[in-house]
């Protein structure tokens, strides 16, 4: 492992493990940092989508060649990268360290997993929203749990499957 990942993964482990201690007796090690490590990307994925949306698009429309992007499409497609390999690095160094599996494996499947949650929503809120009539929001946050908790066993069961 490199130098920097181990340090990384040392003191972000220490950190997430200080905050465990009081909810020890209630939920796993794993599901708490996958749940706390999870939570602060989604954080990091809010604040990059936020400066990208308004500083670095400032609200206008993003032209690529013959294509043009709607300035919150735009910051999504820039900010997915960065909070996919966020997301991963975590996962793996910390939520899942102990996967004998090889990292471009975990990658590959991590990214499958991702790619089904974003489907996942997709279908969710409009089952939620269209079919069962519930209102946008409130869709969007059982969509959220259902989504987080595929997410999770998918992670365990096989992205990082130890």
């Amino acid at each position: 492992m490199h130098p920097v990942n181990a340090f990384l993964q040392k003191y972000i482990s220490a950190a997430v493990d200080f905050f465990y201690r009081p909810f020890r007796s209630l939920v796993p090690r794993q599901l708490f940092r996958y749940g706390l490590t999870g939570g602060a990307n989604v954080c990091f994925d809010w604040v990059l989508y936020l400066i990208f949306y308004n500083f670095v698009f400032d609200k206008q429309e993003v032209h690529v060649g013959f294509l043009a992007f709607t300035p919150h499409i735009a910051s999504f497609i820039f900010t997915f990268p960065i909070t996919f390999l966020s997301g991963f690095w975590l996962a793996r160094y910390i939520s899942f360290s102990e996967s004998p599996l090889r990292g471009r494996t975990q990658l590959v499947r991590y990214l499958f997993t991702v790619l089904s949650c974003i489907v996942l929503n997709y279908v969710c809120l409009k089952l939620f929203v269209e079919v069962c009539g519930i209102y946008p929001t409130p869709s969007k946050m059982l969509t959220t749990a259902v989504t987080t908790l595929f997410s999770y066993f998918m992670q365990k069961h096989f992205s990082f499957k130890a």
